[in-house]
């Protein structure tokens, strides 16, 4: 069973927004950072937006700043990723991830810091 499941991904202009959700399934990552990343077509999978366990910090890469916004949603154990002012060079298929810890708030960017994937949701922003 996939821990994680992405959702609301799609085509859209540029210009347009989507909203990306990340459910949980069997388990619980209340107390652990969840992150988002990336991973164009030809390119390696990169960093795009992270969150405290509590919600209460967020991180995100230069590229999607003002742009994006992450949240999470204890209750329902879900996180999510609020994407605006969408461009072409967002296109990519995106993957959420929950971290191997939450201790004191830590917001993680590398991948290895994360112990569960889920599996993808693509991404496509049109010219």
């Amino acid at each position: 069973q996939v821990p994680l499941v992405e959702s609301g991904g799609g085509l859209v202009q540029a210009g347009g927004s989507l909203r990306l959700s990340c459910a949980a399934s069997g388990r619980t990552f209340t107390s652990v950072a969840m992150g988002w990343f990336r991973q164009a077509p030809g390119k390696e999978r990169e960093f795009v937006a992270g969150i405290s366990w509590s919600g209460d910090r967020t991180y995100y890469t230069d590229s999607v700043k003002g742009r994006f916004t992450i949240s999470r949603d204890n209750a329902k154990n879900t996180v999510y990723l609020q994407m605006n002012s969408l461009k072409p060079e967002d296109t990519a298929v995106y993957f959420c991830a929950a971290a191997r810890s939450g201790l004191f708030g830590i917001i993680y960017t590398r991948e290895r810091e994360y112990e569960y994937w889920g599996q993808g949701t693509q991404v496509t922003v049109s010219s």
